[in-house]
Order: structure tokens, then C-alpha cells, then sequence
């Protein structure tokens, strides 16, 4: 068996505690419209044409999105990096696109990672059937759960799915005392209106167990807006700004009256 992965990046320090290699699963059911990982959408893989300049001169080159790997090839790259990730406590984090839509491959490198001694960590929008969660809530050490927004009209607009099964799945990962960090999207115009934000900290509060270790604030940014037109995907968050500084201290403060800890940006 092997699973689709877009990119490896070594050293991570923003998916989970201490220094970790991060996989990036192909394949997401999911199409927000601010996605910086638009190559991560597709389950299939993809090649793609780029062009370099070097002075007046343009070269095109194709690029492939996504390879096969094996379990093996993942403890292969893990164990080259043993030495950080034991220092630091860190470990391997499967993110995405979305993880579990491989979940049988997940499930199979979540288990070679324990047995070698690895924290896991499962990067996920929430979007699988409940018994796939069922299945890796065993074999994941943290879940850093995505909550995008709470109205479900307004998140299949801006996600094309429904969020009904993912509240329902980050309920049941709260009740099965799994230890989970909350991520928040802060995207202008989407989910940042105050009586969204009060709805949000209502229901965290209302589920919050000693396993939710952090809510996690990200805000919006055009880091991944160059990649739209090299995979043929329209970019539609055109004349959106980034949240400032200001306004994203503002929220932190905002979530701090939970009593959970909460951090800003990756």
C-alpha cells in the first residue's frame, strides 16, 4: 500500500509540538476558497508546466505534484531525522489537502510511527465519514482540528461541503479525550464578524475538556494565490487583506477569556 504525498518538509516547527517532518497528503473533498495548498486538492497526481526566467529568456519545465510512497520510505525519512525530533520531543504530522481521505494508508503509517516510537499528529478539516476518526483516534497523539465556521449554508459556500459531520467528528474526538488543538481561520469577510466569533467561543466553551490544548488563530494570507493559475484553479479572494496585527491581537485576546491557551499564526 502506499499513499500520495505532495511535498515533505522537514524540520517543521508550526504542526504540532518540538521539530517534526510533515507529510502533505494529496487529495482534499474540501475547496475553500483561500487554500494556500490548492496542488493538495486533486487526489491524483498532477504535472504541471513552470516557467523560469533568466534574463529575457523564458525555459517551461514540467513539475509533478504529488508521488507514491511507500510506509517504509516514510520511517526512512523519519529516521534520518531522529536526532531532532527526539531532542526537541517532536514527531510526524500527516496533513494535506486531507489525510483522512487516505485514511487506510494513514491508518497503516500512524501505526509503523508509533511501534518506532513517533508522536503523531493528524492535521485535518474534519470531513470524513465518523468511523475513519473511530479508526485513528487510537493511533493519533494530537489532532489539530480546522473550525471553520459554525453556519452551514455559509460553509458550503466557501468550502462546498457541510459542516454538519465535522462539528460532529470534533465533538466526538473532545468526548473520546483525545488531546486536540482547535485552528480557526481568521479570513475577513468569511468568519471574522463578531457575532460569528461569540458563536465560535461559545462552543468552544461549551466542549472544552483538559485535552483541548490550544485554540490556534490563522490568519488569512496570499502566500499560495501564484499557485491558482499554475494548476488551472480560479483564485476568488481578489481585494481580500490580511488581518492585521492589531486585530489579530485583538482575538487572541478575545479567546484567552476561555481559559484555553491561544496562539496566532502557524
Amino acid at each position: 500500500m502506499k499513499g500520495l504525498i505532495f511535498n515533505v518538509k522537514r524540520y517543521s516547527i508550526h504542526d504540532g509540538p518540538g521539530i517534526r517532518v510533515t507529510f502533505f497528503m494529496k487529495g482534499c473533498p474540501l475547496s475553500c476558497w483561500w487554500c494556500h495548498n490548492p496542488e493538495g486538492i486533486n487526489p491524483f497526481p498532477e504535472t504541471v508546466e513552470k516557467v523560469e526566467k533568466l534574463g529575457n529568456m523564458k525555459f517551461r519545465k514540467s513539475e509533478e505534484a504529488g508521488k507514491y510512497y511507500s510506509v517504509s520510505d516514510i520511517l526512512g525519512i523519519l529516521e534520518k531525522e531522529r536526532i531532532f525530533i527526539s531532542q526537541s520531543n517532536g514527531g510526524v504530522t500527516f496533513s494535506g489537502g486531507e489525510p483522512m481521505m487516505q485514511h487506510e494508508f494513514l491508518i497503516e503509517a500512524l501505526k509503523a510511527c508509533k511501534v518506532n516510537g513517533y508522536h503523531t499528529t493528524v492535521d485535518t478539516s474534519g470531513y470524513s465519514m465518523p468511523a475513519n476518526f473511530k479508526a485513528v483516534i487510537p493511533l493519533t497523539d494530537l489532532f489539530l482540528f480546522d473550525l471553520k465556521h459554525l453556519d452551514d449554508a455559509k460553509h458550503k459556500e466557501y468550502t462546498g461541503v457541510s459542516n454538519i459531520e465535522i462539528i460532529d467528528n470534533l465533538k466526538m474526538i473532545l468526548e473520546n479525550m483525545s488531546f486536540v488543538m482547535i485552528r480557526i481561520p481568521v479570513v475577513p469577510g468569511f468568519n471574522d464578524d463578531t457575532d460569528h466569533l461569540e458563536r465560535i467561543k461559545v462552543f468552544v466553551d461549551t466542549y472544552k475538556t483538559d485535552k483541548l490544548l490550544a485554540i490556534n488563530l490563522l490568519p488569512y494570507h496570499r502566500i499560495g494565490s501564484s499557485k491558482y493559475k499554475k494548476f488551472n484553479l480560479p483564485y476568488r479572494m481578489d481585494g481580500v487583506q490580511q488581518p492585521s496585527s492589531a486585530r489579530m491581537k485583538e482575538l487572541k485576546e478575545f479567546f484567552a477569556e476561555t481559559g484555553i491557551k491561544v496562539k496566532t499564526g502557524g
